[in-house]
């Protein structure tokens, strides 16, 4: 406790900085999962993509983030461990954010797509097994976690290539593609509709709503998501009508006017896909943060610590910083080194992660939005054949996938005892 005292100030700081970086983190590497896809398939361009994404992210991390997150991300560890030296956990907590970020930082500079979930639950594990003790981690939890490097992805994969296989069945492959995506393109509406809704419920508002004292039902949630799609579809609908062939497009590409109704999709589905990152995943960057906040405060470890409006504030500018400055090396390996993409593609693929998203908000299955969204895209690529696939890229992703957790591990067991050596000698 007076280590906590005599040195709060410091600690507290230490915390904002090491909690921005983590967030410039996210924002570097995780918010391609969003814009990816739009700027590969050639829907937005990059300076679009990144103006969206700094706006919907942040109102996702600021306004949806949340006002209350558990003091241990994801119930890794026991925070009761550390009812008697609270200070370990403050160091613990500043390392994991400093090694996640450290991590994070890595592998944008090599347009790696990793997960920041995995990048903290690594860190926290890390410090936790080493630096307290192996029985402090719930290892169960972390299992689950580890199944989601396979989950994550063959589930997206399998539902992006049914719907990439029923644009080419239902559209691309009929004698006249736009007659019969002016039919059926309220059909994929209404399931970009209702399948956005139902992340941006399940993800980006579950916090506003609990906050209210509105407990929002699995059941709800897809009632009100329906009456979404069905308006989405019959706006749409609407605006289909009045959109005339253009010949002279078609003249290289008969699919060019086909793919212009594609473009206007994606660009929804990116916004509400943003939205819901920002406010789901500005957590992994603002927990921590948060935790060594109220020790510091109070003294004391809780399980649930009170999360201020101007940490969220932080972690949502971090998010848009790391986008802005970095964003654009990890866009490009999900958008244009995996496969080629075009904007029924990229659709295909966005649609596929939303709907995985969906899924695995209803069962509780564990899924990384980072694997979700590669997985996606291998999806469609997979439906073209597997030449259309770039190999070597893709192994180097998942490399970099098993790398992630032993890497945040390994940097935050350093500096926990650097931390510890500093303040504790």
């Amino acid at each position: 406790m007076s280590i906590i005292a005599e040195y709060g100030p410091i600690l507290l700081i230490m915390a904002c900085v090491f909690g921005v970086f983590m967030a410039w983190g996210v924002g570097a590497n995780d918010v391609a999962n969003a814009m990816g896809t739009s700027v590969g398939s050639g829907a937005l361009t990059v300076k679009q993509a990144i103006l969206i994404a700094m706006i919907f992210e942040f109102a996702g991390a600021y306004l949806a983030g949340g006002e209350v997150t558990s003091t241990i991300r994801k119930g890794i560890i026991d925070p009761g461990i550390f009812t008697d030296t609270p200070e370990l956990l403050v160091y613990g907590m500043l390392s994991a954010l400093l090694a996640a970020g450290t991590w994070l930082l890595v592998a944008s500079t090599l347009g790696w797509p990793v997960s920041t979930t995995h990048s903290i639950v690594g860190a926290i594990v890390g410090f936790a097994a080493v630096g307290i003790s192996v029985d402090a981690v719930a290892w169960g939890k972390v299992g689950t976690i580890v199944m989601s490097w396979v989950v994550s992805p063959v589930l997206a994969g399998t539902m992006s290539f049914g719907l990439f296989r029923s644009v080419q069945w239902l559209i691309l492959n009929k004698p006249d593609p736009f007659e019969q995506a002016k039919r059926f393109i309220p059909v994929y509406m209404f399931l970009v509709g209702f399948l956005i809704a139902m992340v941006t419920i399940l993800k980006g508002l579950k916090h506003v709503f609990k906050d209210i004292g509105f407990i929002v039902s699995f059941v709800d949630a897809i009632m009100i998501a329906a009456a979404v799609g069905i308006l989405v579809a019959l706006i749409g609908n609407y605006f289909l009508g009045r959109i005339q062939k253009d010949e002279k497009a078609e003249v290289n590409n008969r699919f060019a006017n086909v793919e212009r109704v594609f473009a206007v999709l994606m660009v929804f589905t990116a916004c509400a896909m943003a939205f819901a990152h920002g406010s789901n995943d500005v957590a992994n960057a603002v927990g921590p943060m948060a935790a060594v906040i109220s020790i510091i405060n109070t003294g004391t470890v809780t399980a649930k610590s009170a999360m201020p409006a101007w940490v969220l504030l932080l972690g949502g500018a971090g998010i848009v910083v790391g986008l802005a400055t970095y964003g654009v090396k990890v866009m490009a390996t999900i958008g244009k080194r995996i496969t080629e993409l075009t904007p029924s593609r990229g659709f295909a693929a966005e649609l596929g992660a939303a709907a995985t998203v969906v899924f695995a908000s209803g069962t509780g299955l564990p899924i990384s939005t980072t694997h979700t969204l590669v997985g996606a895209v291998l999806g469609v690529g997979m439906a073209r054949g597997i030449g259309a696939l770039n190999l070597r890229v893709i192994s180097t992703i998942f490399m970099s996938w098993i790398v992630t957790l032993p890497a945040g591990a390994g940097l935050a067991i350093i500096f926990f005892f650097l931390f510890k050596g500093i303040f504790s000698a």
